[in-house]
């Protein structure tokens, strides 16, 4: 049997935090990664026995990939601590440790499973077409990749797919998804500036649209209802703030970063008059 290694990266998760470490509470090893927290994160993962280290956040591959470098076992799961897996997902990795992960049993070296996310004041409907994620790998095969954001283990081998649901928890309300949508918007512009990437204007105007139809009506997240609409309409706006970012960094490459105006027209060089109202 497989023993299993769990790595997680924490900073201020005390909410969603116990369901992630309940739903792996029967792994080998717990591994957390605390950048620092001043809430109760700590302390909850002390009561699931977690190995805890802390460092200040390096930024998300690089915390990842440190928290990935102190697990002991061959077999790796990446959870965010906003994250948890069904009870099926749970009895399905204990039947593959129990009969043997590598690719000589079972041909796979990684396994990528659908997450399955809360929407706003909702769960999304199971109908809609879920995206996957590598999370259970060979560490011996895989690491996390350099991206700035969206980071994920990269493996060299092959990945197979299990159709069980782990659950996201990460977008509980409007103003968390627009918040994390304005940071990773810049985030992912900085990543295009880095690659050389040049600014089309044109982009803004086409692309968000496309994206909306895609996610609401491709990705079926009509079935969410307005959680779904919402969820579409923001995501539109997260590709148009990634290309308005972009264009904004060019322009000021070329204009650079005065205040506007700089000076008015109307504006005297005459010294304004100091009047004592205390007098």
């Amino acid at each position: 049997m497989e023993k299993l290694s769990v790595f997680i990266t924490t900073y201020n998760n005390e909410r969603t935090l116990p369901a992630c470490l309940e739903s792996v509470k029967w792994a080998d090893e717990i591994i957390v990664l605390d950048s620092l927290s001043n809430d109760a994160t700590v302390e909850i993962a002390q009561r699931y026995s977690c190995r805890i280290l802390q460092h200040p956040f390096m930024g998300y591959s690089k915390q990842k990939q440190m928290a990935l470098d102190h697990t002991t076992h061959r077999w790796v799961l990446l959870l965010d601590s906003d994250e948890a897996l069904s009870p099926a997902l749970q009895d399905e990795i204990k039947r593959l440790l129990t009969a043997g992960l590598g690719s000589a049993n079972n041909g796979a070296d990684g396994y990528e499973f659908p997450r399955l996310e809360q929407l706003f004041w909702r769960m999304n409907n199971p109908n809609v077409r879920l995206n996957y994620f590598l999370r259970l790998f060979d560490k011996t095969k895989g690491r996390i990749s350099t991206a700035p954001i969206h980071e994920s283990p990269e493996v060299d081998g092959v990945i197979k797919r299990i159709n069980l649901p782990f659950y996201h928890y990460g977008e509980t309300s409007i103003h968390l998804k627009v918040d994390k949508t304005n940071k990773y918007s810049t985030g992912m512009a900085q990543q295009k500036i880095a690659k050389g990437a040049r600014a089309n204007p044109w982009i803004m105007v086409f692309y968000p649209p496309l994206y909306f139809l895609r996610t609401y009506v491709f990705k079926r997240n009509f079935l969410n209802g307005w959680a779904g609409f919402i969820t579409a309409v923001i995501g539109a706006f997260y590709v148009f703030l990634k290309y308005a970012k972009l264009y904004e960094h060019h322009q000021i490459q070329q204009h650079g970063d005065p205040l506007a105006p700089q000076k008015s027209a109307s504006t005297s060089d005459k010294p304004c008059e100091k009047i004592n109202l205390d007098s």
